[in-house]
């Protein structure tokens, strides 16, 4: 007689107090994260006006270390990594052999030799495999840095004030896409500047011992600038309107980075072969000269919410498939992200509309992002 044990779902450092505070939790790749904590409208609103606090423990480090480090990964990654500097970051991508997404990523050179990848939960084994895989015969090592990190991120208007007033570090030196070490309200962290809301704000690598301290002096300094606690869904909401991907949904390994509309981040130009280069290739000119579905931006003219996988829809015909959709508390109507075909995708593009459960709602074509916050 055989019995199948259901796995036990991760917690971060932070679980105790994400309850103690109220939260609906939720499984997510594997770990018990916070949903919400109140009303998703009001966190998400907090994070567009004034601040808010997560807990991002989930996310998956990885280290790569050694004399053929950057090497190892610009072989394993589309994009030129031996370029990034010293304490600067990139936005990058592992591919397949043929091309598709195995997960976007964001690289951080820490020192000569030492770089950290910061993969998403649902696909950090996925990438932690393929980067070992890749270093075959390469002298670097790949180490598996997840349980070496707690991540809590303050997002919105008001985080630079917020955590300056917890560290000495040059946060006003700090540029997008960077990482400098420094001790904040005591506590040795990884400061990073890279974001997912589309407001300005921080990410905090730190011991998970230390994670309930910075979390409680990261509260008690942001009380007074109206920084709360906030969930994965409001997370969610924010990144829609910033129009930014959500692996799963806009990104997989059915689709290459040319076919998301991201092709940017795959640099033919660099030293060296990489994997999935003879796909990504055929991929890009077929992108110059017939492009597949295009992501899109959508706006309900009604009240109606479109979910992933609903059919987008023109005169009777089905021309593309929604991504991702949700209300959105900024505009105050239904959005959502969509590949349609190229044909439909230009802005103001009439006769379009989503098919939620056998009724065609009318859409209005937009190009994204939805929102992008004042400089």
């Amino acid at each position: 007689m055989s019995s199948t044990a259901t796995p036990e779902k991760r917690r971060t450092a932070l679980d105790a107090l994400h309850r103690s505070l109220g939260a609906t939790m939720t499984d997510f790749a594997g770990w018990d994260m916070p949903l919400r904590y109140g009303s998703e409208r009001d966190e998400h609103l907090a994070v567009r006006t004034k601040a808010g606090l997560f807990d991002l423990s989930h996310m998956g480090e990885i280290t790569v270390t050694g004399p053929e480090a950057a090497q190892l990964l610009n072989h394993a990654l589309v994009g030129n990594i031996a370029s990034v500097g010293l304490g600067r970051a990139r936005y990058t991508m592992i591919c397949r052999a043929d091309g598709g997404i195995l997960d976007d990523l964001i690289v951080y050179r820490l020192a000569e030799t030492e770089y950290m990848v910061v993969a998403n939960a649902s696909n950090a084994q996925v990438v932690l495999d393929a980067l070992t895989e890749r270093s075959d015969g390469l002298d670097a090592v790949v180490r598996d840095d997840r349980d070496a990190y707690a991540l809590l991120a303050v997002q919105g208007p008001e985080s630079p004030g917020i955590l300056k007033s917890l560290t000495d570090a040059d946060l006003d030196g700090l540029k997008y896409y960077a990482g400098l070490p420094g001790t904040v309200a005591g506590v040795p962290a990884l400061i990073a500047r890279t974001g997912y809301t589309g407001e300005d704000g921080f990410e905090l690598f730190v011991s998970p011992a230390d994670a309930e301290k910075l979390w409680l002096a990261l509260t008690e300094a942001g009380a007074r600038a109206g920084l709360i606690p906030c969930g994965l869904s409001c997370r969610d909401t924010l990144r829609l309107e910033a129009g930014m991907p959500l692996y799963g949904h806009e990104l997989s390994t059915s689709l290459t980075p040319f076919d998301a509309g991201l092709g940017r981040v795959v640099k033919f130009e660099k030293d060296g072969d990489f994997v999935g280069r003879g796909a990504l290739e055929a991929a890009a000119e077929r992108a110059a000269s017939q492009p597949p579905r295009v992501l899109v931006g959508l706006v309900a003219e009604g009240r109606r919410v479109p979910r992933a996988g609903y059919p987008v829809v023109a005169d009777g015909q089905v021309i593309g498939e929604v991504t991702s959709g949700a209300p959105s508390p900024t505009l105050g109507k239904p959005i959502a992200m969509a590949y349609v075909d190229a044909a439909h995708a230009a802005p103001g593009t009439a006769g379009v509309g989503v098919d939620i459960r056998g009724s065609h709602e009318p859409y209005e074509v937009v190009a994204l992002p939805f929102y992008k916050r004042e400089k």
